[in-house]
């Protein structure tokens, strides 16, 4: 069975989980798999030296559990697939995965179809994540001597990827960013029917 896997990566409050759920509410066949839901217990999180929880890196997930949940989808995608009104038995199957970290986790690379990223500037990103509630919650100084570095860091070694990637705009509106890549996807996905 032919499907079509998307991948939805940026910084930390750029619009990830949004833009998912959109695009799911308008593509048949659709099911969203979100990185966030394969964060390890906070037991388990590492503290570094300045006594930050180390939650945004690959090690506070659970990347076994949520390959494990990517193969069962693709093995068996019609099992994961709320039925919807516009979709019928000849769509595709569209799998979205969203999260922070995918382009950095090799087992994935060979999965993608169609691959985005969005992009904040930094202001703009601290101001988002200040009005966002964690749990646990953000200590003083947890912005700027963990979550944008380690964004940096991710950021430089998404370099040496080879396949396209297309970087969005994340201070676009909700429905600016919608419709770029709902359009783009639509046209990707006209090249693959036959």
């Amino acid at each position: 069975m032919k499907i079509f896997v998307i991948g939805i990566s940026g910084v930390t409050n750029g619009g990830k989980t949004t833009l998912a759920k959109n695009l799911q509410k308008h593509l048949p066949n659709c099911y969203v798999i979100s990185q966030d839901d394969f964060f390890k217990p906070q037991s388990e999180i590492e503290i570094d030296e300045n006594g930050f929880l180390q939650y945004d890196v690959l090690e506070a997930l659970n990347m076994e559990k949520m390959m494990s949940t990517i193969s069962s989808w693709i093995e068996s995608p019609s099992h994961s697939l709320v039925s919807k009104d516009q979709g019928n038995a000849e769509e595709i199957p569209i799998l979205i995965i969203e999260g922070f970290l995918l382009f950095n986790y090799k087992p994935l690379d060979t999965i993608w179809n169609r691959s985005y990223f969005l992009t904040i500037p930094y202001e703009e990103c601290k101001r988002r994540r200040s009005t966002r509630v964690y749990k646990p919650p953000d200590p003083p100084g947890y912005f700027d001597g963990h979550v944008w570095p380690m964004y940096l860091k991710h950021r430089r070694e998404m370099e040496d990827i080879t396949w396209e990637i297309v970087y969005l705009d994340g201070t676009k509106s909700e429905e600016e960013l919608f419709s770029q890549v709902y359009e783009d996807l639509r046209q990707e996905l006209a090249k693959r029917k036959y």
